[in-house]
């Protein structure tokens, strides 16, 4: 303890910073973008940076015809969202989770390296939907590229990472599972949309997916609430970390819904009573 007041700061914060990347979970420090935060922060920096430069680099050039492409990703992004679902809800299943307490399974059991294989792969895909902004960046469609959509994007990350390299399971397969389901339903749409103008009367119900986000939301934030609260062996600093988070999203989200639909319905009745 006297050697450790001794040295730099700078030092003191290296032993500090190498305790935080030990202390994760050993089976799967090896996989890929998980020992460490830094290249997570780079590629997150790396995504701003084009969110910034994209819009300007296509400011004088046509917008590009990307519709096989987005019939094919968001269908295939359908597929991987149902893929996870199910590994999420059968890995869970067959491990006797409780949807009240969960620890985290640390063991080298088949069940436990499944649960932790489809955490994975569910933060990997995180990487995969930043494909939504450079499509929206590349068809000029700048105006899909809100606050909102940015700040979930770029923040999912760091979030997804955090779970996956201390708790690989446990409580936090819940949120994996809720996006997992939500995810099937919302790029069900957006492959739908990616028809064109002939497929819109059959997506009347934008409203509603924007809904079960909330929705999606709510039931995240009611879980960890409670696991806040209760006696369970799994570390309330990450349960913290995602009430905010999921504070955040509601109150975003909240705020994306009044303007896109109940403020243009009372805008619409103001009209029709003048």
């Amino acid at each position: 303890m006297e050697g450790f007041q001794e040295l730099t700061i700078w030092q003191r914060a290296s032993i500090s910073y190498q305790e935080i990347l030990d202390n994760g979970d050993k089976r799967i420090e090896n996989w890929p973008l998980v020992y460490s935060p830094v290249p997570v922060c780079w590629i997150i920096l790396c995504y701003l940076f084009i969110v910034w430069a994209g819009p300007k680099l296509m400011a004088k050039k046509e917008a590009v015809n990307l519709k096989l492409v987005l019939i094919a990703y968001n269908f295939t992004m359908v597929c991987l969202s149902a893929y996870m679902f199910y590994e999420f809800t059968v890995s869970s299943w067959m491990a006797n989770y409780s949807l009240l307490c969960q620890p985290v399974d640390y063991s080298n059991s088949p069940l436990a390296l499944r649960m932790a294989s489809v955490c994975w792969l569910f933060y990997f895909s995180k990487y995969i939907e930043f494909c939504d902004t450079m499509f929206f960046i590349l068809r000029k469609k700048n105006s899909q590229l809100t606050f909102l959509h940015v700040y979930h994007h770029s923040t999912m990350i760091l979030n997804c990472w955090l779970g996956l390299k201390y708790t690989p399971g446990g409580q936090s397969f819940m949120s994996g599972l809720v996006n997992s389901l939500i995810h099937v339903v919302m790029y069900f749409y957006y492959g739908l949309a990616a028809f064109g103008p002939s497929m819109t009367k059959y997506l009347w119900w934008k409203s509603y997916l924007t809904i079960l986000q909330l929705l999606q939301f709510l039931v995240v934030t009611i879980h960890t609430v409670y696991n806040l609260f209760a006696d369970c062996n799994y570390p309330d600093a990450l349960n913290l970390i995602v009430f905010a988070y999921a504070l955040s999203l509601t109150a975003l989200f909240c705020h994306f819904y009044y303007h896109s639909y109940l403020k243009s319905r009372t805008n619409d009745l103001r009209k029709c009573k003048v």
